[in-house]
């Protein structure tokens, strides 16, 4: 009877896991973007039609970040890139019929305004990213996640893009209910140098590199009360959820899970060459699934005070001859072969990487 009621609370949390938007429900790849090498440097003044931009590919539109099967977003925002070797360029564009914001202070809650955010993962496992957010008035909040909050990482607000160069253009006013508006736009430069905790490597991508990157758009309902903007609130006087829109879906509420961003594979090209072909992940979905057992770990852990010390023990189904389980009460590290024949390899901070091994 004990052992059955802790199989229970097992599967009560694995299930919550799911429902708290911890597990991805998407069965499709995530978004790709081949970003072209820069002919000039864009000029970063928020006016993004300068011909620096003139030949870079958009983005597709964004969705909900749930996925396609949710309802579209009613405006519609789009991301172009570009590259040189100094910075990493990007320019968005959010249409948007009443632009407002409020927020004045530097890395304060950017996101309790409308804003457009940069997720950057340089060597996609999962830990040592970097956040970019913005309002309307150009207020900057970045930080650094040395790991997922899901790894109990915090942010790290202290920590500035140092050399960032960020500019806003208002298409209409901003604050002014009495009229409707087109569209606000941003131009964003990163420095590679900016992204690196080594000051002898400045991370400049090379031609077939890729990067894991995510956009979002926070989106907040809002209604004109005696002349303002105020945010629409339920019957029981609490504020709706705001919409977030992405480039990449998630599949599920939560922008802090890396492994679902999307590719960026930087070409040593100009955006006027148009044979650079995408090199594909062949073993994205074997990683999700690592992914899948680092959250059966976290929540054996939660309910028996140390991670499993065998895979059956999280999941059934498992074949464990195609996995190396190491595990402490407070340790593990899961080392399996992926389609590509590469040694790929999750611990307990939810770090994925491969030693590339064949």
């Amino acid at each position: 009877m004990r052992k059955e009621f802790f199989l229970m609370a097992f599967l009560l949390l694995l299930s919550n896991l799911y429902a708290n938007g911890q597990i991805t429900k998407l069965n499709e790849k995530p978004k790709t973007y081949i970003c072209y090498k820069a002919e000039t440097a864009p000029n970063i003044d928020g006016n993004i039609t300068d011909p620096a931009w003139e030949n870079a590919p958009w983005t597709d539109d964004f969705i909900d970040i749930e996925g396609p099967d949710m309802p579209l977003p009613y405006f519609n925002t789009r991301v172009k890139m570009l590259w040189d070797e100094k910075y990493f360029y990007f320019a968005a564009e959010l249409e948007e019929k009443h632009i407002w914001a409020n927020i004045e202070k530097r890395d304060s809650i950017i996101y309790y305004d409308n804003d457009f955010e940069i997720f950057i993962d340089p060597d996609g496992d999962n830990l040592n990213y970097f956040e970019y957010e913005v309002n309307a008035l150009n207020t900057v909040w970045d930080l650094l996640m040395a790991k997922p909050y899901r790894a109990g990482g915090p942010a790290i607000n202290g920590w500035n893009i140092d050399g960032l160069k960020s500019a806003v253009k208002i298409y209409g006013t901003l604050n002014e209910p009495a009229d409707e508006d087109e569209k606000w736009t941003v131009e964003v430069a990163i420095p590679w140098k900016s992204m690196s905790f080594n000051v002898l490597d400045d991370k400049v991508p090379v031609d077939g590199d890729q990067w894991r990157v995510n956009f979002s758009r926070v989106q907040w309902d809002t209604e004109i009360v005696n002349g303002e903007y105020k945010k629409l609130r339920n019957n029981n006087g609490d504020l709706l959820p705001e919409r977030n829109w992405v480039w990449s879906p998630q599949g599920v509420v939560a922008m802090h899970n890396p492994e679902t961003w999307g590719y960026v594979q930087f070409a040593d090209k100009s955006s006027h060459d148009s044979d650079v072909k995408f090199i594909e992940d062949e073993d994205y979905f074997f990683k999700l699934d690592l992914v899948r057992l680092f959250h059966l770990q976290q929540a054996y852990r939660k309910q028996n005070g140390s991670y499993a010390s065998a895979l059956k023990l999280i999941d059934d189904n498992i074949d464990e001859t195609d996995y190396v389980l190491e595990s402490t009460s407070s340790y593990f590290l899961i080392s399996s072969k992926g389609p590509s024949g590469k040694l790929w390899k999750i611990d307990y901070t939810s770090r994925l990487w491969s030693d590339a091994s064949k």
